[in-house]
């Protein structure tokens, strides 16, 4: 390494320095240099060529939730930046660590209305956790420092860098090449929660009745699954979970209840939040969907509320404890604390009110799953993946029509992030990218993408992406010809006066099979199971149609459309 680099170089050097292996990101003219770079250096990152700045941003976060280190994602000034903004909302609402890097026009045109001018700082600023625009190539290596430390540390988040043209051609001092390893993955530099906070938890658990743990994606972000398995277990404790909180628990776990919610939950599912008498949430925010809209806990119930950002404790529940910490460290004092008291013989029934539970829920799902129906009931789709999917495949959704179902009913052997869904702000178009990301992250696991034929329009240019990836990615896509989760909330709330939700009919697997995607159309639920078979053994990417009842027709696991 030479003692003077460009800034475009430095850039290159300073992703490669701080852990980065794969980047995703569409060209423009500002990003020139920066390509050059790329071009140029010996470096170890794989740079995936997307369609869409909006799904390279998508894919940025798929790949950082299933490797637990932050994804990368770039994009060209004007349109381009404004296109990778929903993708760093959802990230960093998420509490994902991903980085946007946006080039932007020279700083020396600035205010003389050039072509593409933004102001990238403003826009970026209320939605990412941490952003700058870089006005000197000589703080590029500091920049990127920064950033990665704000999105790894304490709550983890988005982080947005504006690398101007004309800085990417001056000079940058090559000692400044540096990283800190322990920012390569997240979290980093974990904070253990005050003495005596989990003393006081361990107090109020064990005072309570019917105590009842809610765990959102804290958890597993976290990588705090053992410590959670080993509370639950010693003390018999039932344990639910957000949509985005799945993976907690194996959803196989005696103790696991599910999801509960207004989204993917259940009447029987509910009773357990109903019936609580201490809700102890870990890592969740206890938001709208997860509580169907502060509908239980009610305000009489006692709150136990674990998390590593303290603007979460006491925001909608007054709360009886808040441990404020890194969820693994927290829970491995709780169960050091059980240690010393040798608790862990007492029970609190969890695993008997779990199995009554699941009972009653699949009774209802099972019947729905065997059914001939056509078109083909959401269940049997739902039904056919459990059988077919290895244990340890990576499922990911769009908020609409599959997401539900699959959070309701789909039993996920292991714990870990194996199900992916953008619950934060619920963008349709996710999966389709997500699932590329997903996959250049854990190639070793089955991908599989589910989305409703109204997400597949938003994004299905990145079929082309996926097959010059050549990733064996399965896509499931459920065919109803409308935005179905809004024509059932106009079912629901304005009695079925249906305005603007319908489409018309396309057939989604001839479109991929146009981009080379091995395709298939399901109109027979027989069919259903040996079709996707098929799909999943087949060594390429493979699409599936299938043409399914829609929301308003069918016994959706929904409490409440509007969130």
């Amino acid at each position: 390494m030479t003692n003077k680099m460009n800034g475009a170089e430095a850039m290159v050097k300073m992703l490669e320095a701080q852990g980065v292996q794969h980047i995703f990101g569409l060209c423009g003219d500002t990003t020139l240099p920066f390509y050059d770079a790329m071009y140029k250096l010996d470096h170890k990152m794989t740079h995936v060529l997307t369609r869409d700045e909006r799904c390279a941003t998508y894919m940025a976060d798929a790949y950082s939730r299933v490797t637990g280190r932050p994804g990368v994602c770039e994009g060209p000034s004007g349109g381009g930046a404004t296109y990778i903004l929903p993708g760093l909302i959802e990230a960093s609402e998420s509490s994902y660590a991903v980085l946007g890097i946006t080039t932007d026009i020279s700083v020396g045109s600035y205010g003389k209305y050039p072509l593409t001018e933004v102001d990238q700082e403003a826009l970026m600023r209320p939605l990412t956790k941490w952003n700058t625009v870089i006005k000197r190539a000589d703080h590029i290596p500091r920049m990127v420092r920064k950033a990665f430390r704000a999105m790894t540390t304490g709550r983890s988040g988005a982080a947005h860098l504006g690398l101007p043209y004309d800085i990417q051609y001056d000079a940058v001092d090559a000692s400044d090449i540096w990283a800190d390893q322990q920012l390569t993955s997240y979290p980093a530099y974990p904070q253990a929660p005050a003495p005596g906070a989990a003393e006081a938890a361990v107090d109020a658990i064990l005072s309570a009745k019917k105590p009842l743990i809610v765990c959102g994606g804290g958890v597993v972000i976290a990588g705090a699954m053992e410590e959670l398995d080993r509370l639950a277990t010693r003390l018999d404790i039932p344990v639910a979970t957000s949509i985005s909180g799945q993976g907690s628990l194996a959803e196989t776990h005696p103790n696991c209840v599910g999801v509960v919610g207004s989204n993917g939950g259940t009447d029987e599912t509910w009773e357990a939040m109903a019936n609580a008498d201490l809700v102890v949430f870990m890592g969740a925010r206890a938001g709208s969907t997860t509580t169907s809209r502060w509908e239980a806990p009610s305000a009489t119930t006692r709150v136990v509320h674990f998390d590593n950002d303290p603007m979460v404790i006491g925001a909608n529940y007054e709360v009886e404890v808040g441990v404020v910490g890194d969820l693994k460290l927290s829970l491995a004092q709780v169960n050091a604390v059980l240690d010393k008291r040798d608790q862990g013989a007492d029970t609190f029934g969890g695993a008997a009110a779990v199995a009554d539970i699941k009972k009653r829920k699949f009774e209802i799902f099972n019947k729905l799953a065997q059914s001939g129906e056509a078109p083909i009931r959401p269940e049997r789709v739902i039904d056919a993946m459990m059988k077919v999917l290895p244990v340890d495949a990576t499922v990911i959704s769009d908020p609409g029509t599959s997401c539900p179902y699959f959070s309701a009913y789909y039993q996920l052997p292991q714990s870990g992030r194996h199900f992916i869904t953008n619950r934060a702000h619920g963008a349709l178009g996710y999966s389709l990218s997500a699932a590329l990301g997903a996959w250049y992250g854990r190639p070793s696991s089955k991908v599989v993408a589910m989305m409703g034929d109204g997400s597949f329009g938003f994004t299905c240019g990145e079929l082309e992406t996926v097959c010059r990836s050549r990733a064996p990615i399965t896509y499931i896509v459920f065919s109803n010809s409308n935005y179905g989760w809004i024509k059932a909330s106009q079912y629901a709330d304005t009695d079925a006066r249906y305005y603007n939700v319908d489409f018309n009919r396309t057939d989604q697997a001839a479109v991929a099979a146009a981009y080379g995607v091995k395709s298939w159309r399901v109109e027979n639920p027989d069919d259903l199971e040996r079709v996707l078979k098929e799909a999943i053994e087949h060594d390429g990417p493979t699409l599936i149609d299938v043409v399914t009842q829609p929301l308003e027709e069918s016994n959706a696991p929904v409490r409440r459309w509007m969130g």
